[in-house]
């Protein structure tokens, strides 16, 4: 009898997203001097008590919810994905809980669409391509099953619901691809040309049925001239990242690389670099991208995502696992789609 060991690669993701979203909170908007007076030698830097998370989980269990629902009642289409996405965005954004440092592009977007008549487009903040856009799409990549078209027209329409600009689109599907492509075993070697392949390839795709009229908020002639803005940027990034990789000491600032995360396409390829540097010691991944100058709850959450996928739920130890707020609920969306 053959016995088939499952790594578990959505709890591993979500349970290394919320870890990195804890280690990196409490050093956001600090510069690396600051960071190390405060937690010691970056290598060593431990989980914070108690370890509180930021909007970036709180957002992230808001899309994994909408999935959930929406692929409960079949198959996974825009219209079935849209509702759940807009209600769970307006209860996170009237909730009491929702008191850690959250962006404005996702405050005022929100905002908007309590209006249940206006168009979650006239919501969308068509310049932001904030980090908010990509930092809470990794269930799109967990999610099994789902077709190319699917997963991409998902993870770009909830970054679509708040930040409309063409590059946190792309660096959304990107970013859920990546997880999606890790879950399924792919070489961390291997992955910033598949990304840039699939970019390449997609740079003109503009998916209608699942964005609408987004892009005539724009100043673009063409939907496909709206869309290849986000691409070509994102396919930049993904060339300093490949750069960086050759050159980058693991002891330097990985911001001063791949940039400050605080925008969705340096958010991606730095949190990528600090997992490609680490790939197989997820805790010094999580610790470099946590002791970083930029936003390091975001880039240490898309770190912790990619290690998670790669590794599974054994990649994290249990007395840190079992501490992260919100652990429960973490554990019961990844069980749904564990593989």
């Amino acid at each position: 009898m053959t016995t088939i060991v499952r790594k578990h690669a959505a709890t591993g993701a979500l349970i290394g997203l919320a870890l990195g979203d804890a280690l990196g909170f409490p050093t956001e908007f600090n510069d690396v001097p600051s960071i190390l007076a405060k937690s010691g030698p970056w290598r060593q830097m431990g989980l914070w008590t108690p370890a509180v998370v930021s909007d970036d989980t709180q957002m992230t269990l808001a899309v994994g919810r909408a999935l959930r629902t929406a692929t409960d009642r079949g198959l996974l289409a825009p219209k079935r994905l849209e509702r759940p996405l807009r209600e769970e965005f307006v209860d996170w954004y009237q909730s009491p809980e929702n008191n850690r440092a959250p962006g404005n592009t996702c405050l005022r977007a929100c905002y908007l669409l309590k209006d249940e008549n206006l168009p979650w487009q006239d919501a969308s903040q068509i310049g932001s391509k904030g980090c908010g856009a990509n930092m809470r799409v990794a269930p799109v990549g967990l999610v099994p099953g789902l077709s190319a078209e699917q997963r991409a027209g998902a993870a770009q329409l909830q970054a679509a619901l708040t930040h409309g600009h063409p590059t946190g689109l792309a660096a959304s599907d990107l970013t859920a691809y990546a997880v999606r492509l890790l879950a399924d075993g792919a070489e961390p070697a291997s992955l910033v040309t598949m990304l840039r392949s699939y970019a390449v390839a997609n740079r003109g795709r503009y998916h209608e049925r699942w964005l609408g009229d987004l892009w005539t908020r724009g100043q673009d002639p063409t939907s496909g001239r709206f869309i290849a803005r986000g691409w070509d940027e994102c396919i930049a990034v993904l060339d300093r990242l490949e750069a960086a990789l050759r050159t980058v000491s693991p002891e330097d600032d990985p911001c001063l690389a791949t940039g400050g995360g605080w925008i969705a396409e340096e958010a991606l390829a730095t949190g990528l670099l600090c997992f490609l540097l680490f790939p197989e010691e997820p805790l010094t991944a999580l610790r470099r991208a946590a002791c970083s100058s930029g936003d390091s709850d975001s880039i240490a959450c898309l770190t912790g995502a990619f290690a998670g996928a790669h590794l599974g739920a054994d990649a994290w130890p249990r007395e840190w696992a079992d501490r992260i707020e919100y652990g429960s609920e973490l554990v019961t969306l990844g069980a749904l789609w564990d593989s």
